[in-house]
């Protein structure tokens, strides 16, 4: 391959219009913009959405969803990642402490996501799913109620 062989694929490069070269091209006197108005003028430029001053698609249509901040304050903690802890009883203070949840969490549930090998306590602030509270309860560990 030498550089004088290599050529672009076709249909890749468009041949550009060539407006205002008479009746003969359908580009010509007015180049395609049709007569008179904004958008026919030099510099005639509204912005996205514009639509000539009638409320705009995006402004009439209502406003939806709803992401609660409260969220920040909750998380998820899955089975296996107990196995990492060095704590025997498992508390909020312990995960945040063990990097296993954000520093600002106030809520955690543990769900039941991998295979715990080792028993631990979990204290009552904690919140559990069923299958996960039998994986705990079947590896040695107890909940306190």
């Amino acid at each position: 391959m030498y550089l004088n062989t290599i050529s672009s694929s076709e249909g890749s490069r468009k041949k550009s219009k060539r407006v205002g070269r008479g009746i003969g091209c359908t580009l010509g006197k007015t180049c395609g913009r049709g007569h008179k108005g904004q958008k026919a003028r030099s510099g005639g430029f509204h912005k996205v959405g514009f639509e000539g001053g009638q409320m705009p698609l995006q402004r009439r249509l209502p406003k939806i969803g709803f992401v609660s901040h409260l969220s920040k304050l909750s998380a998820e903690v899955r089975l296996h990642e107990l196995n990492d802890l060095v704590a025997e009883v498992i508390d909020i203070k312990s995960l945040i402490e063990s990097n296993v949840v954000p520093a600002f969490t106030k809520k955690v549930k543990i769900i039941k996501s991998g295979v715990l090998l080792k028993a631990v306590t979990v204290s009552k602030e904690i919140k559990l799913t069923a299958g996960a509270k039998q994986s705990i309860e079947a590896a040695g560990g107890t909940v306190d109620a």
